[in-house]
């Protein structure tokens, strides 16, 4: 069992989280107040969001520069149809998805069909779409986001009960599908994983699940009379769902085994008879439409969107949220999981160092540090691989 969790791919990142929020709670104990905890979930969203869909990217071995400002773009739809055009929400909503999905079918079609390299085509899109996003803005306008629903998103809490009910639905379903994965194992005659570290991880999940619950359902208004704050950030259930969601397309579907065939060993996959095309344009698009959900959660979280939305440390953050959790940059390797660990790293380092009044300049050396320490690693792993050792 122990050789079992030495091999966890997201055990280095679920460490360094720890390490993290110790050091940081230490010296500072505002931190791990539920204030601070719970604006760090939604502070730390649309990134985590947007790590998901690089995800599939980096999977093939590819890169997505424009995801950030694809973002920005898919930001300024909603808002332009919520604002000028007066769109019902769930239209402004399906707009923005959908001009995400065009977008990822482009750059796809661009880098599987023309063969143009990833980088050179993404970075000519990042290059491209803050004209885009200045031309929708007019010149830099601020757009105001005033729809209910949407300001929701990312502002408001579930009620303390149905957090509860959440994260007992939670832990009840990931027990359900580990044991049932366990019996099916044990079943065909395959090796499973041990009971005793089954029950170990639904027993860490649930203990997280309590914790976090609690420690939200806390109040953290500061003037009760005027107004109660408490609960579990909206925003979380609905990450939760596309973890859940994107994890299952990649473990339990064809279609994931491809993906993960193709970006193993490209020629290999095709002479198995996966059309590698149709797969590379499919990861862009779905990096993409994640992107533009990851725009509208930083829309909700802003109130509003401007021409820097999406723009900024955006990209920077969410690739190496990504790769920090344990995704690959050589391709063929990687989880939706990684990118929700990930994201969680960087949103600590960045909420610790500013409550800690560190300048941006010292958060940019200590992000890039431990990025570049993540990838070292994963460079190291292959090479040791390689070598058989």
């Amino acid at each position: 069992m122990i050789a079992t969790l030495k091999r966890s791919p997201a055990l280095p990142a679920i460490l360094g989280l720890v390490v993290l929020c110790a050091v940081f709670s230490a010296m500072r104990p505002a931190f791990f107040t539920p204030v601070n905890f719970a604006n760090l979930l939604q502070q730390g969203a649309a990134t985590t969001v947007i790590a998901m869909g690089l995800v599939f990217v980096l999977l093939l071995g590819e890169i997505d520069l424009s995801a950030g400002f694809a973002s920005g773009v898919c930001a300024a739809i909603l808002a332009v149809t919520l604002d000028q055009m007066s769109f019902p929400w769930y239209l402004s909503v399906g707009a923005a998805i959908a001009t995400g999905v065009v977008i990822g079918f482009l750059l796809g079609f661009l880098v599987a069909k023309i063969g143009i390299p990833s980088f050179v085509v993404t970075l000519a899109a990042f290059l491209a779409f803050q004209g885009v996003a200045l031309l929708l803005l007019e010149e830099g306008r601020n757009v105001s986001v005033r729809a209910p629903i949407i300001l929701a998103i990312a502002n408001k809490s579930m009620h303390p009960w149905i957090g509860w009910a959440f994260g007992a639905t939670a832990v009840a379903a990931f027990a359900a599908v580990q044991l049932w994965s366990w019996y099916r194992r044990r079943a065909k005659g395959v090796t499973a994983v041990p009971l005793r570290l089954t029950a170990l991880k639904v027993g860490a999940l649930a203990v997280l699940v309590i914790v976090t619950v609690s420690i939200l359902n806390q109040e953290r208004s500061f003037n009760v009379r005027i107004t109660s704050l408490k609960g579990v950030p909206i925003v979380v259930p609905i990450v939760v769902a596309l973890l859940v969601l994107w994890t299952f397309i990649l473990r339990r579907t064809a279609y994931g085994r491809h993906l993960y065939a193709v970006g193993g060993n490209r020629e290999a996959a095709r002479r198995a008879g996966i059309n590698v095309d149709r797969i590379r344009i499919s990861a862009f698009v779905i990096c993409s439409a994640m992107a533009a959900v990851g725009g509208i959660i930083a829309a909700s979280r802003g109130n509003s969107v401007d021409p820097n939305t999406g723009g900024s440390n955006v990209l920077l953050y969410a690739v190496g949220a990504a790769v920090i959790g344990g995704t690959s940059l050589f391709g063929g390797k990687g989880r939706v999981l990684d990118a929700v660990l990930g994201g969680l790293v960087v949103a600590v380092i960045d909420n610790g160092m500013s409550l800690l009044n560190y300048s941006s300049g010292i958060k940019f050396v200590v992000t890039g540090t431990v990025l570049l320490l993540a990838a070292g690693v994963d460079a190291l792993s292959r090479k040791r691989n390689a070598l058989g050792g």
